[in-house]
């Protein structure tokens, strides 16, 4: 029986969340808390394999420094957190705090048991577009961006509304070829290889706004 332990500010998502655990007869929860110094407090006599921590909250203040120092009461614990915002929360610092699972609050019943579970074999679970996040965090800390021209940010602007080459092409009146220049240019300097990943890149980096 896997022990899991449920961390929320609200007494509806402690409840909700704790409904989800016990859909699964290999789980059971051992306790709620409504805040990590509760949890703190609670986590040696509860002894839970897994901590489920809703992020949506109030819990976001300073977080992973307090579940950085929950760790290093060396208990062997699997922490697993839910946020509503995967890009609004430095996941690199959470996973060094020991987090082994991050998920958005849109993820479904059977991806969060799935997930506790996983981590209480020792795995670690992260959302696909956590996974995507850090890979394009990786890049630009690896590649140093180098500066677009006006022009540049203007066509990284126009693919962020979704336009084809054609229709940038139209709108800036160039040629369709020259707008491929350009995306070639942007590609090479922000270091991706996809229109998506430039978008995405572009809005992180400040120089568009969808």
């Amino acid at each position: 029986m896997i022990r899991v332990m449920v961390v929320a500010t609200s007494p509806v998502v402690r409840a909700g969340l704790s409904a989800v655990v016990t859909t699964n007869p290999r789980l059971t929860v051992v306790g709620s808390a409504s805040d990590l110094d509760v949890l703190a407090s609670e986590i040696g006599q509860l002894q839970p394999d897994v901590v489920l921590v809703d992020l949506s909250g109030n819990l976001q203040q300073s977080v992973w420094e307090k579940l950085l120092v929950i760790q290093e009461q060396q208990y062997p614990l699997g922490m697993i957190v839910i946020v509503e915002e995967l890009d609004s929360i430095d996941l690199e610092t959470g996973l060094r705090s020991g987090i082994r699972g991050i998920l958005p609050s849109t993820s479904t019943e059977s991806e969060i048991v799935a997930a506790v579970e996983a981590i209480a074999f020792g795995l670690v679970v992260l959302h696909p577009d956590a996974i995507e996040l850090l890979s394009i965090r990786e890049k630009v800390v690896a590649n140093p961006v180098q500066t677009l021209t006006p022009r540049e940010i203007e066509v990284l602007g126009m693919l962020g509304s979704g336009l084809g080459n054609k229709a940038i092409a139209k709108g800036l009146h160039i040629s369709e070829h020259t707008v491929k220049f350009h995306l070639s240019s942007i590609f090479q300097k922000l270091s991706v290889s996809s229109r998506t990943e430039a978008v995405a890149v572009g809005v992180r980096l400040g120089l568009i706004m969808l």
